[in-house]
């Protein structure tokens, strides 16, 4: 595989998790909280991609598989699922 290609799923992986994280440490609601979410599934998705193109981190690879069941439950959560009056969780 193309070095310039893997080193760009990792990269972009990397700095999409450290940014989605940020989203959700600021604490600014609902939507934001979600289309945080749908950046990490771009980066697991980036992540998952690099780790098994790439012969040494296919670790990487596993792991994100995880995640990206994690982050849809959250994608499902906070942008498709909808607020429930009932839920203190979710307001």
């Amino acid at each position: 595989m193309n070095d310039f290609v893997l080193t760009a799923l990792q990269y972009y992986g990397a700095g999409a998790a450290a940014f989605a994280a940020l989203i959700l440490s600021l604490n600014v609601g609902r939507i934001w909280s979600g289309w945080a979410f749908v950046i990490f599934v771009t980066s697991s998705i980036a992540l998952i991609a690099w780790g098994f193109l790439d012969d040494d981190a296919e670790g990487i690879g596993v792991q994100n598989i995880v995640l990206l069941v994690i982050n849809c439950v959250g994608v499902y959560r906070y942008l498709i699922a909808g607020k429930s009056d009932s839920d203190p969780a979710k307001a």
